[in-house]
């Protein structure tokens, strides 16, 4: 990290202001040929910026961040420029005619995570706070930034620490005064650990849910409704809706925001045995999104009823469905044993399925407080260290297998936050990141 990086930090277009980031060791050099003296650090200071020429760039606001004590920790400058397209391409090409260079994509906070200012669980809770788009969102990434995990995972490697001294006892010391059952006084220590990251593993599910979006599906035969209420449900003409059967082939996913969570509602071709390829595959997707589904709505024509699906089949009724005999609207109203009478063109009806289904996705997703794991990253390591503690723990195991099984699943834990970590991972890690962060 010896050369000096640019980016904008704000989105491109028209606007008000523009913020141009810059980090690395040349970042008051830059700071200073542009616009004269440095402010006093982390201060804000009025400087005309100018280009090689002399000529005026913009006026701007300035921010001066002397490492360690900036985001990245490294000297860091920020430009407040005035957003019109002409100004900021002038100071770009500014940074670049001085020899810096354009940022990757999660390049600043790499180099936040590289010189210790955030760890790698941290710097994933930098980009699920980027992409946030609900309150449940915002809060179990203002959490994982927070150190929820981090504090977490210390946690768990003291205890690991623990454990291992007492086999690494039995191992060194064998004539020694030590007693013979050294190695089963790790027992205490495993088990409730063990227990512990289960829970965590399980809760990696959820956050991931959070993360992600809550999956529900519409499931059902053709022209039961499904397009008219995943209409009504997203307040747009999301679908097609004719009355000609099968005319949704593909899945047409909308997202929603329920009880303060992100939901993919999903309109899905209607369930029917059909000899035309293209809706033959429309049903095949349609079963395969509704077996992944968090929660299917099950759509039965009130009209025209029908049995409702068929309890344990993959694709069928499961305890947890909800079952609607639509269109009530257009008649008595359909047979109520079946499901619950329902018109997606009723408001008084609409209203209640968005009530069931914002309770349904609280109580699915929330909890006291956000999950401490939140990707399968974090899911699959977990596994593996709950794996090599439980051959830790067995009773028969040799102190010397036993200790190398505590030193493996601390290994594990410590890649969740990058205390050790293969290159590749990182490169996925900020990857996924935008331009300027």
């Amino acid at each position: 990290m010896t050369d000096t990086i640019y980016a904008p930090a704000t989105a491109p277009g028209r606007a008000a202001v523009a913020v141009v980031r810059l980090s690395g060791p040349d970042a008051g050099r830059v700071l200073y040929a542009m616009g004269g003296r440095l402010p006093a650090p982390r201060r804000a200071a009025l400087r005309r910026l100018r280009d090689g020429e002399g000529a005026l760039l913009d006026e701007a606001l300035v921010l001066w961040f002397p490492g360690p004590g900036s985001y990245t920790g490294e000297d860091s400058v920020e430009l407040h420029l005035h957003g019109g397209p002409a100004v900021l391409a002038g100071v770009l090409q500014r940074l670049d005619g001085l020899g810096l260079r354009l940022a990757e994509p999660g390049e600043f906070t790499r180099r936040a995570f590289e010189n210790g200012r955030l760890d790698l669980a941290q710097a994933e809770a930098v980009a699920d706070l980027i992409e946030a788009e609900t309150a449940a969102q915002r809060r179990q990434a203002l959490d994982q930034l927070g150190g929820r995990l981090s504090g977490a995972q210390a946690r768990w490697r003291e205890a690991l620490i623990a454990a291992l001294s007492v086999f690494e006892a039995a191992v060194d010391f064998p004539d020694e005064e030590i007693p013979a059952d050294v190695a089963m006084r790790a027992a205490p220590i495993l088990r409730p650990l063990i227990a512990e990251l289960r829970a965590a593993a399980l809760e990696t599910e959820r956050g991931e849910r959070v993360r992600t979006g809550y999956r529900i599906a519409l499931m059902g035969p053709p022209n039961a409704g499904k397009s008219t209420l995943l209409n009504a449900l997203a307040r747009r003409e999301a679908a097609i809706v004719t009355a000609t059967a099968g005319t949704t082939r593909d899945i047409i996913e909308v997202p929603l925001v329920l009880a303060g969570y992100k939901v993919i509602l999903a309109d899905t071709a209607g369930l029917r045995e059909t000899a035309d390829e293209i809706e033959a595959e429309g049903v095949r997707r349609a079963k395969a999104w509704g077996a992944e589904a968090d929660l299917r709505l099950w759509l039965v024509d009130g009209a025209a009823p029908k049995a409702a699906p068929e309890a344990g089949t993959v694709s069928g009724l499961e305890a947890a469905d909800i079952v609607l005999v639509t269109k009530r609207d257009l008649g008595d109203g359909g047979d109520p044993s079946v499901g619950r009478p329902f018109s997606a063109k009723l408001a008084e009806d609409l209203a209640w399925l968005e009530s069931v289904l914002a309770e349904r996705v609280a109580m699915d997703l929330g909890g006291a407080e956000p999950p401490a794991a939140t990707r399968l990253r974090h899911r699959g390591l977990l596994t593996a260290a709950i794996g090599h503690l439980e051959r830790a723990a067995d009773p028969q195991a040799e102190p010397e297998l036993a200790a190398e099984d505590v030193r493996l699943a601390a290994r594990a834990l410590d890649r969740i936050t990058g205390r050790i970590g293969s290159e590749d991972v990182l490169d996925r890690v900020f990857a996924s990141f935008c331009i300027g962060k």
